[in-house]
């Protein structure tokens, strides 16, 4: 359970898998007085990132950042219910053994989430310092299918936001414009975003999407199907890679 402020969030297991409900929050709760800030890892249009302890565990710390151009009272309701669905997702994910943090404490009012805070670095440093080892980029692409098996596109799948940790694994950070989804189109979206960015960013990792494709495909292979999820069926590995290449097509037509 992670709560604060007026909120907290309550998963529970029902017959469809984790549900997760919004309840009233009545108890006194003291104001992030066990979170102990450090350095700032990132400050952008949508968030500032800070590293930190929370009671005493590494921890980092998501604020959203108010649009100044947008009405008070729409920005705040605005960020909440982008705030609750980026919360509710990432707890419903790593029950589900998806590569992601776990969330600690969330405070609504202050547009604040506190997650555990994953030892890595990111995939385009590491692309760009010390090109791509074997196996590297393959575990990418099963990180990535992990999380379409869950029935949940990224949303920003871009080298910025895959951790790489000291042991090799990769893990999905930032899914603040993650969404539950069952149409082919969403996930071949997030594997072009990242197919995109390897071309642009990262030219002499050879062959870099096809590694990542086929980590991708592997974990069907190993798996089987994916699972029901709660809203539908999860598209199939090789039907999402079809939905990819027709994309890619659709790209190339409309750039000339």
């Amino acid at each position: 359970m992670a709560h604060m402020g007026n909120d907290k969030v309550k998963v529970t297991p029902t017959p469809m898998g984790w549900r997760l409900l919004f309840e009233p929050w009545s108890s006194a709760i003291q104001d992030m007085e066990a979170w102990i800030a450090g350095e700032r890892l990132h400050l952008g249009a949508e968030a500032e990132v800070i590293a930190g302890t929370w009671h005493g565990r590494p921890a980092i710390q998501k604020t959203r950042r108010p649009r100044t151009w947008r009405h008070p009272d729409l920005d705040r309701t605005l960020t909440r219910r982008r705030m609750t669905n980026e919360v509710k997702l990432m707890i419903w994910l790593h029950a589900k053994g998806a590569s992601i943090p776990p969330i600690w404490d969330v405070d609504f009012e202050e547009g604040c989430i506190i997650m555990a805070r994953v030892e890595g670095r990111q995939l385009i440093d590491v692309l760009q310092e010390d090109g791509s080892s074997d196996g590297l980029l393959h575990g990418v692409g099963i990180a990535i299918r992990s999380l379409h098996r869950n029935g949940v596109t990224h949303g920003d799948l871009s080298t910025n936001n895959i951790l790489i940790t000291p042991s090799g694994e990769s893990r999905l950070i930032d899914l603040g414009l993650a969404n539950m989804e069952y149409e082919l189109e969403g996930y071949g979206i997030d594997l072009h975003v990242l197919h995109e960015i390897l071309g642009a960013s990262h030219p002499d990792v050879k062959d870099a999407m096809k590694m990542v494709l086929d980590g991708y495909l592997s974990l069907d292979e190993k798996l089987g199907p994916a699972p029901k999820a709660p809203g539908g069926e999860v598209p199939s590995a090789k039907d999402i890679l079809k939905r990819l290449e027709e994309i890619k097509t659709r790209v190339r037509y409309h750039g000339g």
